[in-house]
């Protein structure tokens, strides 16, 4: 957003519990889907007017001149939109499954906001559904132990991609660093379809101790 625009770059559902049944401790986040099955234009319409534009008139209220993305954390309760969260940046995991559905050029797209220009940037957004899933280090959300060797494939399916989250490089190889170590997002016509893709990603990733939900986005497609 800035000034009295905004764009909308697309929702998501993340899933935060670590473990089967969305049971467990909580963490950053284990997948996520976008767009939501389950979200209708009818309530994306009430997140617009009870949330978005009575969000950007109090900053206007407050003289924040604020240029950037604007995250909106949701509940929804009988059918309404509530807030959970603000942040001033994008959400994790939600990142990994808004950003590859963008088609457009994120560079004008910078270009334009700084400039105060965002009314004239066309946003084109992919209509397939982009799913991740997240690897992670055995005793995530826990103590878990870092410098494990990372065996990555050597070719992924079209329209499908490795996140880095907690990887660095040692003597030539990749290495988990951080309890949340690669996302594996993908792109298909169907949430089906994505979710296939990114467990097939998800099986191909070889570490000592790693772990992920087999579960992602069944309780929204059931």
């Amino acid at each position: 957003m800035n000034g009295n625009n905004h764009i909308p770059l697309g929702c998501a559902v993340d899933f935060k519990r670590i473990g089967l049944g969305d049971l467990g401790p909580n963490t950053g986040g284990m997948g996520a889907i976008s767009p939501v099955p389950h979200v209708t234009p009818e309530f994306m319409e009430k997140v617009k007017n009870q949330i978005v534009i009575p969000t950007i008139r109090g900053i206007q209220r407050d003289g924040i001149d604020y240029r950037g993305f604007l995250f909106f954390g949701l509940m929804k309760v009988q059918g309404d939109p509530y807030v959970i969260e603000y942040n001033c940046r994008l959400g994790d995991p939600e990142t990994e499954v808004i950003m590859p559905r963008i088609q457009s050029d994120l560079l004008h797209l910078f270009e334009n906001l700084g400039a105060g220009l965002l009314s004239e940037y066309h946003l084109q957004i992919d209509p397939k559904t982009c799913s991740t899933v997240m690897l992670v280090s055995e005793g995530y959300p826990g103590a878990y132990e870092k410098g494990l060797t990372v065996s990555l494939p050597d070719n992924l399916e079209k329209n499908s991609v490795l996140f880095h989250a907690g990887t660095q490089t040692s003597r030539g190889s990749v290495v988990t660093a951080g309890g949340r170590v690669l996302a594996c997002s993908a792109l298909a016509p169907t949430p089906e379809g994505a979710l296939k893709k990114s467990y097939a990603m998800a099986d191909a990733v070889t570490y000592s101790g790693k772990a992920f939900r087999k579960d992602i986005g069944q309780d929204i497609l059931q």
